[in-house]
């Protein structure tokens, strides 16, 4: 895909930021954000897989720097997922899935973002329920082997997770996904790449952008900002996007 295509779609590198913003505020790095916006504008697969992948590592790298540095990141709550998820997200990674089922998972997958977004799926609990490993280690690999495979970090699915088991608030889980979704794009990215896969070059024009709107994004959640508003925006903007995917 040639740069002068991107450059043609302003409306794109207008809502790409605002949606890495609105993603690095909860803790994501905004891969469904992403993925459903380059689908909308009809970008090919081939693009919207492993530019989807660089952007969720930038942004979810600052993401969590910045929910760590406010001490909300718990280890205990980060391994067992990581641990089974990593090979499993370089495995999905490996795998080549059919356009339409493509499409299908991913709308799917980012029906869990809306209900996330709404409050709807998995509520905070004031003390968060001691964390069982086992199920820790399962819902990990697979969260990480459909990250890989559609190319996402896997947060938008573990954040209701972790929400609706009561194993971390608000602000954990925010740290928590954050790293998961970092952990999981990079090798996920590096299961891609293993097979053959290239990281398109004029991917670079998207980086700045996404990374202004990451960049804010993190530091004004981090910090206790009312995201209640922005959610509710973003859960419609991702609500089109499916209904979108579906219908082809």
């Amino acid at each position: 895909m040639l740069v002068t295509e991107i450059l043609d779609t302003p409306l794109l590198l207008v809502l790409l930021p605002i949606v890495a913003f609105l993603y690095a505020s909860v803790g994501h790095g905004g891969a469904s954000g992403y993925l459903a916006l380059m689908s909308l504008f009809s970008f090919p697969i081939t693009f919207i897989q492993p530019t989807a992948l660089i952007l969720n590592i930038l942004v979810s790298a600052v993401s969590f720097y910045f929910y760590y540095r406010e001490h909300n990141f718990k280890w205990k709550l980060f391994y067992p997922f990581a641990f089974a998820s990593i090979p499993f997200s370089f495995l999905g990674g490996f795998l080549t899935v059919d356009s339409t089922v493509y499409k299908i998972i991913l709308a799917t997958l980012l029906l869990f973002a809306v209900l996330r977004l709404l409050g709807l799926f998995g509520k905070e609990k004031t003390k968060p329920n001691e964390i069982n490993i086992p199920f820790a280690l399962l819902i990990g690999a697979i969260i990480g082997f459909l990250s890989g495979l559609i190319g996402i970090g896997g947060g938008i699915v573990l954040s209701p997770v972790l929400l609706l088991l009561g194993w971390a608030n608000m602000k954990q889980t925010a740290a928590v996904s954050a790293l998961f979704i970092l952990v999981n794009s990079i090798s996920g990215m590096l299961g891609f790449l293993t097979k053959g896969g290239e990281i398109p070059s004029s991917s670079g024009v998207l980086i700045g952008i996404v990374f202004v709107g990451g960049f804010f994004g993190a530091y004004y959640g981090s910090n206790k900002f009312n995201t209640k508003i922005l959610r509710n925006v973003l859960a419609a903007v991702l609500g089109i996007a499916i209904m979108k995917l579906y219908s082809i």
